[in-house]
């Protein structure tokens, strides 16, 4: 049975259909979908290229110019990658940027080899379209409560013990502080960012549609990250629940995962460059809270963090970390945090441990909707 070209834009982000992307290179980077391999018919230049074309000397003078410039060596170079797409996707779809000729050019190509492949009717602009549209009736219908506490509460870690979140740090790919970076500082783009969270939030709708969503406290930026406006004010607005950790068992969370395990990924990375890498990310990080620290709080963090790097590049040993973490928490992100909740005008629903907020979630999250 041949299967038809498509605008049911729900099956192929709850089913995280393979997508064939024939963009130009530039536009799949600025932004695309999960699931979505970019082989396009036109490279950067040829696109540029018929678009002046176009501009000029209209629609039909810009086909003839594409015609020539992906000549008959390319279109069979194409045709092998798209073919391949196709052999190893099955299941999957093929779209441009309005579903239009660049589409349309290579569904008739691979018809011509024998090779039916349904487009994404809209393309690109009418399911970026689509997931804005359910990003902010997501903000609009689902039940929030904000998994709040101290820095260095391990807030990330008791959230994935639930079965109620979307992962807002794991999306952005940063931890949402100064230090919060990975080994490679490789974020999405913004627009990536939006249609993964819209994505998340749309399975979760589906799946899930009366349940209330357990997200972690953020601020509006995770790192370049900026949280869509809906679900930020929507965020400042939901009951929270707060999570309590003595100060020591707090220390020890922030070194293994911002010392001890960042060391060892950047150790795998960089194998000649580690600690080269390592001091930068750090010292980096410090510095952009030098402003809020001052002067002799930075001089004393500076001097604490050399001290420890040298001691973890000569032993292996993170615990020398403690002493700059305490200080850190104690004197910066402590009366931060508190002057935070001090002013939020949001409910708290509950306070307690790891154990009393993961029974608490498990017992309040599963039937919250009106």
């Amino acid at each position: 049975m041949i299967k038809q070209d498509t605008f049911d834009y729900q099956k192929i982000f709850l089913e995280d259909v393979p997508l064939m992307d024939v963009r130009a290179p530039v536009e799949f980077h600025r932004g695309a979908f999960p699931h979505s391999q970019n082989i396009p018919i036109l490279d950067d230049p040829q696109r540029e290229a018929i678009g002046t074309c176009y501009k000029n000397q209209g629609q039909d003078a810009a086909i003839a110019l594409g015609l020539e410039l992906v000549n008959p060596a390319l279109r069979v170079q194409r045709l092998a990658q798209w073919a391949d797409f196709v052999k190893s996707h099955p299941e999957g779809y093929l779209y441009c940027f309005r579903g239009g000729l660049r589409s349309r050019t290579t569904q008739a190509w691979l018809q011509e080899q024998g090779i039916h492949y349904p487009l994404i009717q809209g393309g690109y602009k009418a399911m970026r379209t689509y997931l804005i549209e359910q990003l902010e009736l997501s903000a609009a219908q689902i039940p929030l409560v904000i998994l709040s506490g101290l820095t260095g509460s391990g807030k990330t870690h008791v959230l994935k013990k639930t079965n109620d979140y979307v992962d807002l740090e794991g999306l952005a790919k940063h931890r949402g502080s100064a230090f919060g970076s990975n080994v490679h500082d490789c974020q999405p783009t913004q627009i990536n960012w939006e249609n993964e969270l819209a994505i998340a939030c749309l399975k979760y709708r589906h799946h899930f549609p009366q349940a209330g969503l357990l997200l972690e406290d953020e601020s509006k930026r995770i790192g370049r990250c900026i949280l869509p406006e809906c679900l930020h004010i929507k965020m400042q607005q939901a009951p929270y629940i707060f999570l309590e950790r003595q100060l020591q068992e707090r220390v020890q969370i922030i070194r293994e995962d911002y010392f001890a395990s960042n060391w060892l990924l950047y150790q795998q990375a960089y194998p000649a460059l580690a600690e080269q890498k390592f001091s930068a990310f750090l010292f980096n990080s410090l510095e952009r809270i030098k402003k809020r620290l001052g002067g002799i709080r930075y001089q004393k963090m500076h001097a604490l963090f050399a001290l420890a790097l040298a001691h973890l590049f000569a032993t292996g040993q993170s615990h020398l970390f403690d002493e700059s973490i305490q200080l850190l928490l104690e004197e910066y992100y402590d009366p931060m945090y508190q002057y935070q909740l001090k002013n939020k005008q949001s409910e708290r629903l509950f306070s307690g441990t790891e154990p009393d907020i993961l029974a608490w979630a498990n017992e309040h999250l599963k039937e919250m909707q009106a």
